[in-house]
């Protein structure tokens, strides 16, 4: 049973993006729009060689932010407060991930790339406000994104988590790469199911997995 191979853990991370909400939301659709028009104020680029910009940091950096930070000292507080004004009237809440979320045990935090007050407003749309202990965007790790290990240290550190008896739920598989070498439980939360040493368990319904854990 799953719920055998969870049975030490006593804190659970969340990722947010396409993973407590589902991909066919389409956030990331409405936050591209945003990404290549800053961009473009920004370079002068067009907007397709802006999206093609915003992919590249995204690949060497882990995130779009890190590349602009880098290579064009973007003030980070600006950029995530224009890129995440978009319209989430459209989340709703899920009452099977409240009620799953509720009945697990122990500590309970999401830690997104993204900032902490869309992290709130995600988390609110979608009715999952009270059922987490704490909630860290990617300043809480001085702008250093996942999936490069200091930026899981800085928010395990904040928040006194030890990764041997924690479980990570992530969208993106090469953000659960650090928290496996670190000695934490895997989930990749996705449509398809990716083979991967890094991934413990594979789940396409959050809500149904997490019902499958408590105990």
């Amino acid at each position: 049973m799953v719920v055998q191979q969870f049975s030490h853990v006593d804190t659970w991370v969340f990722d947010l993006d396409n993973t407590l909400y589902p991909p066919s939301a389409d956030l990331f659709g409405l936050m591209d729009a945003r990404f290549s028009a800053y961009v473009t104020r920004l370079t002068g680029l067009d907007e397709e060689q802006a999206l093609k910009l915003c992919a590249e940091y995204w690949l060497d950096y882990g995130s779009t932010l890190a590349g602009l930070i880098e290579h064009h000292d973007v003030d980070p507080h600006d950029f995530l407060a224009d890129v995440h004004d978009i319209d989430i009237s459209h989340l709703e809440p899920c009452e099977a991930l409240i009620e799953a979320l509720r009945a697990l045990p122990g500590r309970k935090v999401v830690y997104t790339n993204g900032s902490h007050n869309h992290a709130k407003r995600v988390l609110a749309a979608r009715g999952l406000s009270r059922q987490f202990d704490a909630v860290y965007g990617v300043e809480h790790a001085d702008f250093t994104p996942k999936p490069h290990h200091d930026a899981f240290a800085r928010i395990f550190a904040k928040d006194g988590i030890a990764a041997p008896s924690s479980a990570m739920f992530e969208d993106e598989e090469r953000n659960l790469k650090v928290p496996h070498a670190m000695g934490m439980k895997t989930v990749h939360v996705h449509p398809d199911r990716h083979e991967a040493d890094h991934i413990h368990h594979h789940t396409d319904d959050l809500a149904d997995f997490l019902s499958q854990l408590s105990r």
